[in-house]
């Protein structure tokens, strides 16, 4: 059955679980009894193992945390159950690009990701990560001299989800070169691999790298590759932001693959897309360059998150010579009368590719003074204080010592489903995580922190049927999962970790906006981490029963 064949009834007909339609968009029943040798039974739901076979009615029984039988009808009764009959059963969804730690020891909760059914986040993206940062130092504030010490950190809040890191290359080269643009000597790289050895050896489930960040943009090919030399052995990716997504593209894929090669490691093109009106036209580029790489025998996949906007830094539309030295060297740079007219006519360059202003939505600001900026789009924003563009992105940036966030809107919807639809993408969000209430409500965030896996369950499979649903299931899960090497995730089988997603494939939807962010989705039924409920309706479990994920670790 092709993708577009797929209508409303026919969700799970895939599964010969028709009759269950007569059920859909109820919250599933819970049931309460007494002793009982399962923890958990889920009863009669459409299952979906994420291997991406079609679903199939069944019992999923849970106990001590894990699977414990699946079976057309599971005896012997359980603590709890839930009603799951019209409904499907998957595995719990796992965010392989993820910014989640971005408010995770703030509030442990991590309430919009938990939401969207998503149990496993994997964190250290874009070439920063929390450790290596000797004597706690990082940019976000709060480090960890190991992954080791990251991770230990992160069992002790307890999160709310399970949490794989990354190493960010650009935290090595922070660590052990700094943020000066110049090139590595041969006893600074041979240190930096030594972290990244460190940090696998620790559990670390690849390694990323951010080439449009200072300091990774300022990395060689040659110091990528060695960096990236200790993942090999392990069959664990590089997971590389790009140096470029826009006019340069495809250059940007020949040095990833490149890299790749030189290293003789998997790669993982992160949130692949192409850049502004003109650039829309280089998908067929694209998937050809990794077609042929990957007929060279190299292992190459991307991730892809289902939206025509992307989120970044404001200093990310200033070029590359500017960001030399780091944060305070730009800054200075913002304030030098001497540098304002080449500043100028780069940035206006970047805005021409994105057809104007009113394109980038400011996202955040550190200065609590000017959140009035937030949530706006920058020309707007500039009108309703009398000034220009420009000038007000460069007063923000030097306000807020660099640390602005926006929201820029330059890609096709078309591209996004071919890279979506290609059985070689997984699903990522690239966002944090956020709350309605309490310290994680922060800032106008991208729409994708809240809604990206029931957008791809709601608008891909159910409107649009670029997926079917067995497909959109197993790039969230099991794909995920084998590609990082987290051996008892991303599929429902016995023996393995009880992360469990309960939704309805007909009603469930994101409703987070660019204007209205903080809204989150609907149809997800129960969610279950580590075998504990945590989610059942609308309704937050109290507990949090996530746990730290060592990449190759044995169940």
């Amino acid at each position: 059955m092709s993708g577009r064949d797929i209508t409303r009834r026919r969700f799970l007909g895939e599964s010969g679980a028709l009759m269950g339609l007569a059920l859909a968009g109820r919250t599933p029943a819970l049931h309460l009894s007494g002793r009982k040798p399962y923890d958990l039974v889920l009863r009669g739901g459409t299952v979906f193992d994420g291997t991406g076979a079609p679903g199939v009615t069944r019992d999923v029984a849970i106990a001590a945390g894990r699977i414990a039988t699946i079976a057309r009808a599971v005896t012997g009764g359980a603590r709890e159950e839930i009603d799951a009959r019209g409904l499907a059963v998957a595995p719990g969804f796992i965010d392989i690009h993820s910014h989640a730690d971005g408010t995770m020891f703030d509030d442990p909760r991590v309430e919009s990701v938990i939401r969207q059914g998503v149990t496993t986040v994997v964190i250290g993206q874009d070439g920063s990560s929390r450790a290596p940062a000797p004597g706690g130092r990082s940019d976000e504030g709060r480090g960890f001299d190991t992954v080791a010490a990251l991770f230990a950190a992160i069992d002790a809040l307890p999160s709310a989800v399970n949490v794989a890191s990354m190493v960010g290359l650009g935290t090595v080269r922070h660590v052990v070169v700094g943020d000066d643009d110049r090139p590595a000597t041969a006893a600074e790289i041979a240190r930096m691999a030594a972290l990244v050895e460190e940090a696998l050896a620790a559990g670390a489930c690849g390694a990323s790298s951010g080439l449009e960040y200072t300091p990774g943009e300022f990395a060689t090919r040659a110091e990528l590759a060695a960096l990236c030399r200790p993942l090999a052995r392990r069959r664990l990716p590089y997971a590389t932001h790009m140096r470029n997504e826009d006019d340069r593209l495809l250059e940007a894929i020949d040095e990833a693959i490149a890299v790749a090669r030189g290293a003789g490691c998997p790669l993982e093109i992160s949130h692949i897309k192409c850049e502004g009106k003109r650039n829309w036209g280089k998908i067929d580029d694209v998937l050809a360059r990794i077609g042929a790489a990957r007929r060279r025998g190299q292992d190459v996949t991307f991730d892809c998150y289902p939206y025509v906007a992307y989120q970044t830094g404001l200093s990310n539309l200033f070029p590359r010579w500017s960001k030399d030295g780091g944060t305070p060297a730009f800054v200075g740079r913002l304030r030098d009368a001497a540098s304002a007219a080449k500043l100028r006519e780069a940035v206006q360059a970047k805005i021409d590719l994105l057809g104007g202003w009113e394109n980038v939505l400011i996202s955040s600001v550190a200065d609590s003074t000017q959140h009035a900026a937030e949530g706006q789009r920058l020309d707007a924003y500039a009108s309703s204080v009398g000034r220009e563009p420009y000038d007000v992105a460069v007063e923000l940036l030097v306000r807020n010592a660099g640390d602005v966030g926006m929201v820029g809107f330059a890609m096709n919807e078309r591209d996004v489903e071919r890279f979506l639809g290609d059985p070689l993408c997984t699903v990522c969000s690239d966002g944090g995580a956020f709350a309605v209430d309490g310290p994680a409500h922060t800032g106008s965030p991208h729409p994708r922190s809240l809604g990206t896996f029931p957008r791809i369950l709601g608008r891909y499979v159910r409107e649009r049927h670029v997926l079917t649903l067995a497909h959109a299931v197993h790039k969230m899960s099991g794909q995920t999962a084998a590609r990082l090497r987290l051996r008892d995730r991303g599929r429902l089988a016995p023996g393995l970790a009880a992360d469990v997603v309960v939704f309805d494939p007909a009603t469930v939807r994101d409703r987070a906006t660019y204007t209205d962010p903080f809204q989150y989705p609907e149809g997800i039924s129960a969610v279950i981490v580590n075998g504990a409920i945590a989610l059942r309706g609308s309704e937050r479990s109290a507990g949090r029963s996530g746990r730290t994920l060592r990449a190759g670790a044995r169940p």
